[in-house]
């Protein structure tokens, strides 16, 4: 028996083909309609899910590989009374027009929100330790699997480095409160780096002096 865990619910199949694709599985057999069929081959990303936390395109995806695996769909991510940040940031700047690939890039945005605060590089990070993940081109990068054919990507762009933005000033606040940090935000520096600041200014401090007495 196959048992998947899709939105936090298990259903059970015993006789399912195994050539079905999460994606069909979800359309045809449960009506969860939020993945949408694009391209069918994987590259226009309007498929995308969440299999324990990381985007797939369920369209390439048999059912069968992911008993047990935690499958959430948009429709586990939020629903028009329980919206999600990302989503009510996607309404606020109209990152939508059609609105057929909106699911996948709503569950390819959530976990790049993720990748960013585990510190995960893109393509085009200049700190593989550290990626500005605020940084357009950052986004576009990461968001690149996903196509919009009417062309909403400003917007889109604008909706996720919202989410962003905020996440960042959260964890600003919990900085100046002692809150230990992680994720893309530097930590407060340490007493080895603060030792090391104020013998660099005093430094700073005993060669200005110098100089002036030396002009005076």
């Amino acid at each position: 028996m196959l048992t998947l865990n899709i939105n936090k619910q298990e259903h059970h199949f015993d006789d399912l083909d195994p050539r079905t694709t999460i994606l069909d599985l979800c359309r045809q057999h449960l009506q969860i309609t939020g993945p949408k069929k694009g391209c069918d081959h994987g590259q226009c990303g309007a498929c995308t899910i969440l299999i324990n936390g990381e985007r797939v395109n369920s369209c390439l995806t048999l059912a069968i590989m992911h008993d047990g695996d935690e499958i959430t769909t948009i429709e586990g991510i939020g629903m028009p009374e329980s919206l999600s940040e990302l989503q009510q940031a996607f309404i606020d700047h109209d990152a939508f027009q059609c609105g057929y690939c909106t699911p996948g890039q709503i569950c390819s945005a959530t976990a790049l929100i993720d990748e960013i605060q585990q510190n995960w590089p893109s393509y085009v990070s200049t700190d593989l330790q550290n990626p500005d993940g605020l940084l357009v081109q950052e986004i576009a990068e990461r968001m690149s699997g996903n196509i919009c054919r009417c062309s909403a990507y400003p917007n889109i762009i604008k909706a996720i480095h919202q989410v962003l933005s905020n996440q960042a000033s959260d964890k600003s606040v919990a900085a100046k409160n002692g809150t230990s940090i992680t994720g893309i935000w530097s930590p407060p520096p340490s007493e080895t780096q603060l030792s090391k600041s104020s013998t660099s200014q005093s430094i700073d401090k005993q060669t200005n002096a110098s100089l002036q007495g030396e002009r005076s």
